[in-house]
């Protein structure tokens, strides 16, 4: 029998903290309580997280700085809580990696409805080939450094890389020869915000090819697998 997943609610009101973790618990879920992103950095680092519910506007660290230290450190999913007017807020959580977001004021029942469905999707996504490394990923003439957000050839040349085209490659580099569907894509690298038909993984394929391929219209390091997804052919050394 699957264990409860266990959420971390992170809002400084505790009016809203206390309600939802009541619903939540109600509902078979265990739930921790944070007023602050400190007390939920301490939290995160005593208990074993599935989800994050995380408030945007909280008094010191906020939330996106909250969020965006999670996508450096963990896998752990997050949805964001946003005002409805804070529109720039939300767009930014989602480009730092959150995988969805709900609006105050919110619904407790659809809030667990993503909750639940967030993390069956972060439980169903293929596991990395060995633990997440700390150091820099080489393959082909190319090494990428993750904690600098660094791609960089054999001469020593820098090469920029978006932040989807990051995320895109780093999802690859985890999971050598490993076929990712467009869906698993999304889901590692956008989070479920892009609509079922989005040519988003395509696009950022053809972009990430036309930078690390020597002839993009051949590719040899991330491959198609016709009607399944893409698949990194390469070799990834890590140090």
């Amino acid at each position: 029998m699957e264990a409860s997943p266990h959420v971390l609610v992170v809002d400084d009101r505790r009016d809203i903290r206390e309600s939802l973790a009541r619903y939540l618990e109600k509902h078979g879920v265990r739930v921790t309580v944070a007023d602050a992103a400190a007390a939920a950095r301490r939290a995160l680092r005593t208990a074993a997280v599935d989800l994050v519910v995380l408030d945007i506007m909280m008094p010191g660290e906020d939330g996106l700085g909250l969020c965006r230290h999670l996508r450096e450190t963990t896998r752990i999913p997050v949805i964001l809580l946003t005002a409805m007017a804070e529109d720039t807020d939300r767009i930014v959580g989602l480009e730092m990696g959150a995988d969805d977001y709900v609006t105050k004021p919110f619904n407790p029942r659809e809030l667990l409805a993503r909750i639940k469905a967030v993390i069956r999707r972060a439980r169903s996504l293929p596991p990395e080939r060995e633990p997440r490394p700390v150091g820099t990923y080489r393959f082909d003439r190319w090494s990428l450094d993750p904690r600098k957000h660094e791609l960089v050839d054999e001469a020593g040349v820098v090469t920029p890389l978006s932040t989807g085209e990051f995320r895109l490659l780093v999802a690859l580099l985890e999971r050598p020869g490993m076929v990712l569907s467009r869906d698993q894509l999304l889901d590692l690298t956008r989070g479920r915000r892009a609509a079922p038909f989005d040519r988003a993984v395509d696009n950022q394929v053809s972009r990430l090819r036309r930078k690390i391929e020597r002839d993009p219209g051949n590719p040899e390091i991330v491959a198609t697998v016709w009607g399944g997804g893409y698949r990194f052919a390469g070799e990834v050394e890590r140090e």
